[in-house]
């Protein structure tokens, strides 16, 4: 097994809130493995960000522990911080600046010397496909390129953690599958990421293991095909033409499948465990049989489901924005 980069442990945080007090988190515990992906799922409010801010050393928890590649966090975050990068969930870029001034004063700010914050900010603007653009002011930048340049100012002091703080909020599809992209070189390079999302398909396709949040509570956790497996198989949908073949359909479809159909009408909904397999089965079980069928389609569970599932409705969202700027100054 690989070993932990990162380890949170019954993390609590509490913020003030109309004279009175909001847990945000409620003992969080979260593992993180040397070299993939953690996707953290969760609503507005549900403590992603005060998540982060925790790891990140920008805010202190009222009570647990937090290490990051075998350092405390709380009584050391100078040396956690040169170990991570950042990219929140709004590019940090000075309009006024070029891309490469951009990324050349990050990387002095990280303590590189001139020369090899130079160094550094060309060969990232290549990675991040940027070269073109490298001489030009990021005020004429668009989204996608603003958010490829703060995630290579993330990666200036080549950090062991990079931490993705809902990075494709506000891009394009184009835009999104390009950071998509970028992530899974990062991995392949041996990087090791937290990323919080609100989208469900982004976590499908970039996490190696889920944690889902709600309330500042991790309410499920595991891999995308665990969390589906949870709430149940994919389901195969069979709409027949005549409304008398019902029960004998039914029946058919019902020996195929793991378990009763659900009857509306002249549609016949079963659950299935090989999905791609039991509608070419079904079908052709059903026109042997003289059935009629007027529409066949798989419905192949989500993360959307096992959200919906495990959490019921998406919980109103915590108004802590004032508190959280009052404690990271404490």
């Amino acid at each position: 097994m690989t070993a932990a980069l990162v380890e949170m442990r019954d993390v609590v945080k509490h913020y003030r809130s109309n004279g009175g007090r909001v847990c945000a988190l409620n003992g969080v515990d979260l593992d993180i493995e040397a070299g993939t992906i953690l996707g953290v799922l969760g609503p507005n409010g549900a403590g992603k960000t005060t998540t982060v801010r925790i790891l990140t050393t920008l805010l202190r928890p009222d009570s647990g522990s937090v290490r990051v590649a075998g350092h405390d966090a709380l009584a050391a975050p100078g040396l956690v911080r040169k170990r991570i990068g950042v990219s929140g969930q709004y590019a940090a870029v000075d309009e006024n600046l070029t891309g490469f001034e951009n990324l050349r004063m990050v990387g002095r700010l990280y303590g590189l010397r001139k020369k090899e914050a130079s160094e550094r900010a060309r060969e990232l603007l290549e990675d991040f496909a940027l070269s073109d653009a490298a001489d030009r002011r990021c005020g004429g930048y668009s989204g996608g390129m603003r958010r490829r340049l703060d995630l290579a100012g993330a990666l200036i002091g080549r950090p062991e953690l990079v931490v993705l703080d809902e990075p494709t909020t506000g891009l394009d599809p184009i835009g999104r599958a390009d950071m998509w992209s970028v992530v899974r070189r990062l991995v392949a390079d041996g990087t090791t990421v937290l990323l919080t999302t609100q989208y469900l398909e982004e976590a499908d396709q970039l996490a190696d293991r889920i944690v889902v949040v709600a309330r500042g509570e991790v309410i499920a956790r595991g891999t995308a095909a665990e969390l589906k497996a949870s709430v149940g198989a994919d389901k195969l949908c069979v709409t027949v033409q005549q409304a008398e073949a019902v029960s004998r359909a039914a029946r058919i479809l019902e020996s195929l499948s793991l378990g009763t159909p659900d009857i509306d009408d002249r549609d016949i909904t079963v659950p299935v465990a090989d999905s791609t397999r039991s509608l070419a089965e079904a079908v052709s079980e059903l026109v042997r049989a003289g059935v009629d069928v007027e529409d066949a389609a798989l419905h192949r569970t989500t993360l959307d489901d096992v959200f919906m599932s495990i959490t019921g409705a998406i919980p109103e969202p915590l108004d802590t924005t004032v508190d959280e700027r009052t404690a990271m100054l404490q």
